[in-house]
């Protein structure tokens, strides 16, 4: 059996909140799965290790590969639908697009969410009502990305990872000017817990001339010596780092999603987006801005971050592990 899910929400986010349905479906039908979903969800960066991923598919939707955009792109949807000849498809989009690709295609079982439907739809509670009402069955884990334990080892021995430090992931970068926290917040909480103990900070950030910004007042502050810089790495190469560490303190963005999916202590510090994005697992502890009882788009609170809850819950975190 030939299964495929389309997930056409952008970014790395999304893609990981979405992994527990995706293994669901192919737990269900005891069958690998081919995964649809936007390129700069960079998912065969973080994903080519998980044994219930057939293939990654990307959409070509963009100013620079269009192949999939517009009339004619929905044409060669229905073309790569019937080349690859799938029985099944889950669509987690309302989208009438897909579904009428998807029956052109060739697809005989198509399931979708309700068409027309797109407004005020729960990222998280949307997606569980869906397979509930398919498959029967509810998904209650968390997501999670397993590199292979040979890249992991190779990175605790590349970086010098040593157990007996406490070691940090920071993810000071993030997609909006208004989810990044201001390098001030992070160096007070570096400077602090510098104070129980040897640490080292790896940085995971990216490149634009904002998030560098950052990045420079950090690593020229007088913490030089304990910061590692993550920027230059692609997410494949940064995953095994990340799964050495014991903790991460970041803003809403890639790598706080990713943290928590490498079954690391992720602290989200949730400046101007829905709390969700910062509470869908398990394994992260939102921070709000002060005053604020919950979060979301333009509540504008990167300079609320109380540097002193980062590090009370950064201690009972690291309580636990210690």
């Amino acid at each position: 059996m030939k299964i495929l899910v389309i997930q056409n929400r952008m970014g790395i986010g999304d893609m990981i909140m979405f992994l527990p349905f995706v293994k669901a479906i192919s737990n269900y039908y005891g069958e690998k799965i081919s995964l649809m979903v936007k390129k700069n969800t960079k998912a065969s960066e973080y994903l080519n290790e998980e044994k219930y991923i057939k293939e990654i598919i990307y959409l070509e939707r963009s100013e620079v590969e269009n192949r999939h955009a517009g009339v004619k792109g929905f044409f060669n949807l229905i073309k790569d639908f019937k080349d690859k000849k799938f029985d099944k498809v889950f669509i987690f989009n309302s989208s009438i697009r897909f579904y009428m690709a998807a029956k052109i295609g060739g697809i005989k079982d198509i399931n979708c969410y309700k068409l027309f439907k797109k407004k005020n739809q729960h990222i998280i509670e949307t997606a569980k009502k869906f397979i509930r009402d398919t498959l029967k069955v509810d998904v209650k884990e968390n997501p999670s990305i397993n590199p292979k334990p040979d890249t992991v080892a190779q990175a605790k021995k590349n970086y010098s990872i040593n157990n007996e430090e406490i070691n940090i992931v920071l993810g000071t970068g993030g997609s909006g000017e208004t989810k990044r926290i201001p390098s001030e917040i992070f160096i007070e909480v570096m400077k602090k817990t510098l104070k129980k103990g040897r640490c080292k900070f790896f940085i995971a950030t990216g490149n634009a001339r904002e998030e560098i910004k950052i990045l420079d007042q950090i690593t020229k502050s007088d913490l030089k010596e304990f910061c590692i810089p993550l920027n230059n790495l692609n997410i494949g190469k940064i995953i095994p780092i990340i799964k050495n560490c014991d903790v991460s303190i970041c803003n809403d963005s890639s790598f706080s999603h990713l943290s928590a999916a490498l079954n690391i202590p992720t602290i989200v510090l949730m400046a101007d987006t829905p709390l969700v994005y910062g509470s869908y697992s398990s394994l992260m502890h939102p921070i709000l801005p002060e005053g604020e009882n919950t979060v979301s788009h333009d509540t504008l609170g990167k300079n609320k971050i109380s540097p002193a809850e980062i590090q009370k819950k950064l201690e009972e975190i690291l309580s636990n592990i210690f």
